[in-house]
């Protein structure tokens, strides 16, 4: 196997052995930090597979993480965006105050399928699913100080 060399600086080497040894860190960042600390050291590739039982294209993208990016890149993984959101605060906040207000009449409290109508007629809300609404309040509810 061709193995590229791999020196740390004093200061990587250093963040390697923090993140080696203290503090709370995800298997794959520790994982990472073992393979660079093995690559600066010169430990054959084969034996670096076998002891921390990764794959190859894992010590690879490691490496190359690290010569191009730095340690950062080569350690931790990159923020993905996700998916945005499909309603922002105010419409929480607004389907929130409706799920809090006096239920329709002749009722004790609202139901989803109310909710949801009520809503839908609620200017800007139009296209708010039952589902959306329940999410919407179940996030509330479960939130710190909510009720």
């Amino acid at each position: 196997m061709r193995q590229t060399e791999l020196h740390l600086s004093e200061e990587d080497r250093a963040a390697v052995e923090e993140v080696r040894s203290k503090g709370l860190h995800h298997s794959r960042e520790v994982n990472r930090a073992h393979m660079l600390a093995c690559l600066d050291r010169g430990i054959p590739e084969a034996q670096i597979l076998a002891v921390l039982d990764v794959g190859r294209t894992a010590l690879w993208r490691t490496r190359a993480a690290y010569l191009q990016g730095g340690l950062d890149l080569a350690l931790f993984d990159v923020a993905r965006p996700g998916r945005p959101r499909a309603y922002d605060t105010d419409v929480e906040a607004q389907v929130t105050a409706l799920a809090c207000s006096a239920p329709p009449e002749g009722r004790k409290r609202w139901t989803m399928v109310e909710l949801e109508r009520a809503a839908r007629r609620e200017p800007g809300l139009g296209n708010l699913s039952r589902e959306t609404v329940r999410r919407m309040l179940k996030k509330t509810i479960s939130s710190p100080g909510g009720g």
